[in-house]
């Protein structure tokens, strides 16, 4: 990935619309069950590699605007840099692009979340819980997404994506 202006400008909107989408569901966003739409987001590295450090950068903003606590800010933002980096890797495997968002938040968002702010279900519960939305996010909205812009060449002039 080329350090330029465009790569900047498009991590910059997917910061914006990742931390948008993040606090605009707020309370469903944060907790041991939550449901962040914006977690769709993190296939994008597939198709646009900007998207690694936009995500990182609007996580960490969510976070950081979410009040959830220093943990969320640098574990969760963790977490969806190691997934999005991951699906990167796993671009020429469709089925199994969404799966680091999964497995990095469950683990590791499940895990803090349990241990420092809520043990209202058990650990493991808590980290299938987390694994279980960012999979529904991610599958049931980010594959879609990613199959639309792989469809649709208006889409990919718009966001200057080309497809391998």
């Amino acid at each position: 990935m080329k350090l330029n202006t465009k790569t900047i400008v498009q991590a910059a909107v997917i910061a914006a619309v990742y931390a948008s989408l993040t606090l605009l569901i707020k309370p469903l966003a944060y907790g041991p069950i939550q449901f962040r739409i914006s977690e769709a987001l993190t296939v994008l590295p597939a198709v646009l590699p900007a998207s690694i450090p936009g995500v990182f950068i609007g996580c960490i903003l969510a976070n950081f605007l979410g009040g959830f606590g220093i943990a969320d800010i640098v574990l969760g933002s963790l977490a969806t840099l190691l997934a999005g980096f991951s699906t990167w890797l796993l671009r020429k495997r469709s089925l199994l692009m969404p799966l680091p968002p999964v497995i990095f938040n469950g683990l590791i968002v499940g895990s803090y979340v349990y241990l420092l702010y809520d043990k209202t279900y058990p650990w493991l519960l808590t980290m299938l819980f987390i694994a279980i939305s960012e999979a529904l996010v991610c599958y049931g909205l980010g594959l879609p997404l990613l199959s639309l812009i792989k469809k649709n060449r208006v889409i990919r002039e718009v966001l200057d994506i080309s497809i391998d």
